[in-house]
C-alpha cells in the first residue's frame, strides 16, 4: 500500500511527523507530492495507512495486473504523461473486456532517480486518466532501481454476481467480432524507431502521429463494458496479437475459429500500407498491443452489441465464426485460402 518499509520500498505513509519532528524521507515526500492528490476514494485513506478498504457490496471483484517496463512496452524518450497512461489503460482494456465497471488501482513504481522532470507529467498523466475513467489510485509501492524503469498497476473492478465475461464461454456458430481497429499500434512503433514504416510515411506526418499515438496511448472500451456483458458470450482484450489472443479465447472454450481476413478492420493508414506491400497483414494480426475487444456472441445478440458500440462511437466487426474442434484459428485470404502465420503473437519468452 504505497508505504515505506525499513528497507525503503513503498508509498510512505503521509501521517504527521513523530514526537521528534524528524523530517519526512525523500520517498515520503515524492508519494505526497505526486501521489496523495490521486487517492482520492475515501478508502484510501489519503495514502495514510499501509491497506485501502473496498466497500463490500451485491458484486463481484474482478482483478486484473499488468506490468509495463521500459525498452519493452515504452521507450526510454516516451513522453511520461503517455507512459502513466497506458500502464493504467492496459488494465482498465482487460477490465472492459470482463464486463467490469472500474473501482480503483494499485499501483508499484520500480525507478531509477526521484526526477521532478519526469514525475511531475507522469504523476499528471495518470490523475487525469484515473479521473476520466473513474478509477482511483488506492496504494501501491516504489522502489529504486539500476534497471530499467517497470510500473505495475493492478486494476480493479465489479460486476454483478456471476456476470464477469470470461474466455470459455465461445459455442460453435457464434460470430467472432472485434473492437476498432486492429495493427495500428505495431506500425507506430516501427515508425518511432526509425523502421520501414517510418521510411514510407516520411512525407505524411499525420498518419505517424496518429499510428505513433496508437502505440503509446491504448484506448481501452470501457464504454462497452455493460454492452459486452448482456451480449457477449466470451471475450478478452487484444493485446499480444488478434491471431494468438483468439488462439487462447478458444483453448479456453474449447472450440475453434474460421476469420475471414479482409474483414479484420484496419485503419486508412494500415490498409494503404498493407495495399502498397510495405507491410504484410500477417504482422498486423500478430503483432500486438492493439488494446481492442475481441469477444463472440450467438448470431441473435450480434446485431445488438453492434448497435451498442454504434452508440458509443466505437466500431464492432464480425470477422469470422466459432467452429468445432480444437485446431488453431485459420486466417483466409480473399480467395479462401488459409494464412500462413510465422508466429501467433508476442511472447516475453
Amino acid at each position: 500500500m504505497l508505504c515505506s518499509t525499513r528497507s525503503g520500498a513503498g508509498f510512505a505513509p503521509m501521517s504527521s511527523p513523530v514526537a521528534n519532528k524528524q523530517a519526512p524521507s525523500g520517498e515520503d515526500a515524492l508519494i505526497a507530492r505526486y501521489f496523495k492528490p490521486l487517492a482520492t476514494d475515501p478508502g484510501a485513506f489519503g495514502l495514510v495507512d499501509d491497506a485501502a478498504v473496498l466497500k463490500p457490496s451485491d458484486q463481484e471483484i474482478v482483478v486484473k495486473t499488468d506490468a509495463i517496463v521500459e525498452g519493452v512496452h515504452f521507450l526510454p524518450d516516451d513522453p511520461p504523461d503517455t507512459v502513466a497512461r497506458k500502464a493504467l489503460r492496459v488494465n482498465l482494456s482487460d477490465l472492459a473486456a470482463k464486463g467490469a465497471t472500474p473501482a480503483g488501482f494499485v499501483l508499484t513504481l520500480a525507478l531509477r532517480s526521484a526526477d521532478d522532470a519526469w514525475l511531475a507529467p507522469f504523476a499528471r498523466g495518470l490523475g487525469e486518466d484515473a479521473h476520466a475513467f473513474g478509477c482511483p489510485l488506492l496504494g501501491g509501492d516504489t522502489v529504486s532501481t539500476s534497471g530499467p524503469q517497470m510500473i505495475s498497476v493492478a486494476a480493479l473492478g465489479h460486476v454483478p454476481a456471476g456476470r464477469m465475461v470470461r474466455r470459455s464461454g465461445a459455442r460453435p456458430g457464434d460470430r467472432v467480432m472485434v473492437t476498432g481497429t486492429i495493427g495500428d499500434a505495431i506500425l507506430g512503433l516501427d515508425v518511432l524507431k526509425g523502421g520501414e514504416i517510418a521510411k514510407a510515411l516520411a512525407a505524411d506526418p499525420a498518419a505517424r502521429e496518429m499510428l505513433i499515438s496508437r502505440y503509446r496511448l491504448p484506448r481501452p472500451r470501457n464504454v462497452l463494458a455493460l454492452a459486452i456483458r448482456e451480449h457477449a458470450s466470451a471475450a478478452m482484450d487484444v493485446s499480444d496479437g488478434l491471431a494468438g489472443d483468439l488462439a487462447k479465447l478458444c483453448t479456453a472454450s474449447r472450440v475453434s475459429a474460421v476469420i475471414d481476413t479482409p474483414n479484420v478492420p484496419l485503419s486508412a493508414h494500415a490498409a494503404a500500407l498493407v495495399a502498397c506491400g510495405v507491410v504484410a497483414i500477417e504482422a498486423l494480426l500478430t503483432g500486438g498491443d492493439d488494446y481492442e475487444i475481441l469477444c463472440t456472441a450467438p448470431e441473435s445478440r450480434c446485431e445488438a452489441l453492434i448497435q451498442a458500440g454504434r452508440s458509443a462511437g466505437v466500431p464492432i466487426i464480425p470477422i469470422g465464426t466459432i467452429v468445432a474442434g480444437s485446431d488453431t484459428p485459420r486466417f483466409l485470404d480473399t480467395q479462401g485460402r488459409e494464412l500462413s502465420l510465422n508466429r501467433l503473437s508476442y511472447s516475453h519468452f
